[in-house]
């Protein structure tokens, strides 16, 4: 599992200037004070991995969050709203690490003027934002987490979880919440895709982080209720120069699919190179932490086409016109506004999550985070771009559909729909 950095000492963190906090030149930071109307100015930070091989995603999601905001004049009732973009990995991981999100949690914790944190974007990055976000009582909205761990203690959740991401319950009580369906659906979704998709013997690795291992669990869970035979799940090291010996091993137990549960950044292209030789007529999954543009796309460094074209990964985004009339409508708004015809599919989450942003800061009345706290988890059946749901009291999204992708031309290419079954 990834190494956690503890939240302790929180105190003594906030009382410090916190100069270097990873954020980039898209959007200011604002300051809690009279803004003449009544209301006062209030910061909307977000904390994403903007180096990388998820940079694609994350461009596109940071342009959904200024667009919802650029639409909502920059205003939240009588309140307005500034946005900062802080960035959560580094040139050198080229993804996010645990030293960079703590710096970008701890900056929102000591802004008085802190409205709601957006972010993360990787599981394992909100097991280190969490607890820090938890002791301040900032409200955070993930538009891509999905680690059962994170809320519940369902099958997937790792030893303590959730309650050690949560310190300060009992003042502050919950301050996380998502509008991404949590893995136990993806992982069903996957298990139902591969029982459809004809396979008969499965071999699976994990890339050991939060997000990685739980959603392994919840795969091989899935598997096991609907009959299908999980052969490994074997985890990787990241740092691996090949994944030949294990792609053997594949081999030698007769798989006939396979299927990866982590993210690109963790040598996710090597290992379906190696694995795609290894198994030539295997079919090959992923989730969405390969649902990107540096894993999809060669010229990006991704994966060869002649491997692409055997690969099929779930997403919790459906085509366009899957969508309710705003959500339709906002991909042609997304279009016209970046002259990108074919957003990235995180491009709606990142709209959505500002757009519930806005709309609990609204419904506080006060703009207080406490008062934003019990908007935010008092969402029900909230119409949006994403369809109608709700907030549940363990900040889950009542959201469950999954689309299933393609790739084509290094482009993820939307094919279907998938009710997960078991």
């Amino acid at each position: 599992m990834m190494r956690r950095i503890v939240a302790g000492g929180l105190a003594i963190a906030l009382s410090i200037a916190i100069a270097a906090c990873g954020d980039d030149d898209e959007g200011t930071s604002g300051t809690q004070s009279d803004d003449g109307g009544g209301g006062k100015t209030l910061t909307v930070y977000s904390s994403l991995p903007r180096q990388g091989a998820q940079a694609p995603q994350t461009t596109d999601l940071v342009r959904g969050i200024e667009l919802a905001l650029e639409q909502a004049g920059g205003k939240a009732g009588k309140f307005t709203v500034k946005y900062e973009s802080l960035d959560d990995s580094t040139a050198q991981a080229g993804a996010w690490t645990p030293e960079a999100t703590q710096t970008n949690a701890l900056k929102a914790a000591g802004d008085e003027s802190t409205a709601v944190y957006i972010g993360e974007f990787n599981s394992g990055a909100s097991a280190v934002s969490i607890p820090i976000l938890n002791e301040a009582g900032v409200p955070q909205i993930s538009p891509a987490n999905t680690a059962v761990g994170l809320t519940s203690d369902e099958p997937g959740a790792g030893p303590n979880e959730p309650d050690k991401y949560y310190p300060a319950l009992d003042s502050n009580g919950r301050t996380y919440t998502r509008i991404v369906p949590k893995d136990t659906i993806q992982g069903a979704a996957l298990a139902t895709l591969m029982k459809q998709d004809g396979c008969t013997k499965v071999f699976m690795t994990n890339d050991k982080e939060v997000y990685g291992a739980g959603l392994a669990e919840n795969i091989q869970g899935s598997a096991d209720e609907q009959g299908l035979e999980i052969v490994a799940n074997d985890s990787i090291d990241k740092n691996a120069g090949n994944f030949r010996a294990l792609a053997d091993k594949a081999k030698g137990t007769g798989a006939d699919c396979f299927v990866f549960s982590g993210i690109t950044a963790n040598n996710a292209v090597q290992l379906y190179k190696d694995f795609a030789a290894a198994l030539p007529n295997a079919k090959l999954y992923g989730p969405d932490g390969v649902a990107e543009t540096g894993f999809a796309d060669p010229e990006e460094g991704g994966i060869p086409a002649d491997v692409a074209a055997r690969v099929q990964v779930t997403v919790a985004t459906l085509s366009p016109d899957e969508y309710p009339a705003d959500g339709q409508e906002f991909f042609d708004s997304f279009s016209e506004e970046y002259d990108e015809p074919n957003p990235n599919p995180y491009a709606i989450y990142g709209y959505e999550a500002m757009r519930l942003a806005l709309d609990a800061i609204e419904r506080s009345g006060t703009g207080e985070k406490a008062d934003i706290l019990k908007a935010l988890f008092a969402t029900k059946d909230r119409e949006s771009v994403l369809g109608t749901y709700s907030i549940d009291e363990n900040g889950d999204t009542t959201l469950t559909d999954y689309g299933v992708y393609k790739i084509e031309g290094g482009e993820l290419q939307f094919d279907s729909s998938i009710k997960a079954k078991g």
